[in-house]
């Protein structure tokens, strides 16, 4: 017989898909392949000796690698659940106990909670040496630290984030989806080493951004930055005019949608306080006044 947490558990497992599609834009063909591998991982159908899930998430930056796979985690568990490695910053020899020491940050996040998602932003900038350490993790849930302690990772999540072939999709623009995600996975299966690249559950293409999506990126944005000025006593409505705005002072053709999150606080932000500055109550119309360059309380 169930209990009523196993039911409560199982219930928030089948909104995550929703949760997910509420939550990211632009990358619908991505999510079903997450939340098959985030529902196995969470109903104990991983291997004991493995990661609870692996990932590969190629594609362009801003497009949402990072925010799904804090999307889910903080789904599942907790934001601060998430533990994010830079592999630019782990590039030499010199660099590696940084990473891997006795008190390096892997050790540090293992500290702090034994299960959650540890995320390699940008894999292929990481020291030879360390992609033997990705192995081990894959392989047999393990990482052996400085100090030669092994520390047991089956209870987390990996997560690993690339642009190899990026640069390429401007160029292939207007092939299909398919070709593209062929085109991306093939040049990272050549880019990253056979036995780890074949050890990964999912390997994933993440799209570029349309216009559309950005607009529906910088709606959510512009909603929860509304919701928190609303905390503050600012009741303020957007005119159509706000999103383009945004889009156009927050999107940016290299980072995508990244600096968006930035834009929408300042812009905002600066409204309302222009607005009390000159003694209003910074609640009203939100609107974008072309000819000054910046959003205005009316």
């Amino acid at each position: 017989m169930q209990t009523s947490t196993e039911n409560t558990a199982k219930s928030k497992l089948q909104q995550l898909e929703g949760h997910l599609r509420s939550r990211i834009r632009g990358q619908d063909h991505v999510i079903p392949r997450i939340v098959s591998v985030l529902q196995r991982g969470e109903l104990g159908l991983t291997k004991r000796e493995r990661p609870k899930g692996s990932f590969l998430f190629l594609g362009p930056t801003g497009v949402g690698k990072t925010e799904i796979t804090l999307a889910f985690t903080e789904f599942l568990l907790d934001a601060k659940h998430l533990f994010r490695f830079d592999m630019s910053e782990y590039q030499t020899q010199e660099q590696l106990p940084l990473l891997l020491g006795e008190r390096g940050t892997v050790a540090l996040a293992y500290e702090q909670s034994h299960t959650g998602t540890l995320l390699f932003d940008e894999m292929e900038k990481a020291h030879p040496r360390i992609l033997d350490v990705f192995l081990q993790i894959l392989d047999a849930a393990r990482i052996t630290i400085g100090n030669g302690q092994t520390l047991d990772l089956s209870g987390f999540y990996v997560v690993f984030t690339s642009n190899i072939g990026s640069a390429d999709l401007l160029n292939l623009q207007h092939s299909t989806a398919a070709t593209l995600e062929r085109h991306v996975l093939t040049r990272a299966q050549q880019s990253l080493r056979p036995e780890i690249f074949a050890r990964i559950n999912e390997k994933l293409v993440f799209h570029r951004l349309t216009f559309d999506h950005q607009l529906e990126i910088a709606a959510l944005l512009l909603a929860r930055e509304l919701e928190f000025h609303r905390s503050q006593g600012h009741v303020l409505e957007a005119d159509p005019s706000v999103l383009p705005f945004l889009v156009r002072h927050g999107f940016h053709p290299k980072l995508g949608a990244r600096p968006l999150r930035d834009a929408v606080e300042k812009y905002v932000g600066d409204a309302v306080a222009i607005d009390l500055l000159t003694d209003g109550s910074a609640s009203g119309q939100l609107v974008a006044d072309a000819a000054a360059n910046c959003l205005v309380v009316r």
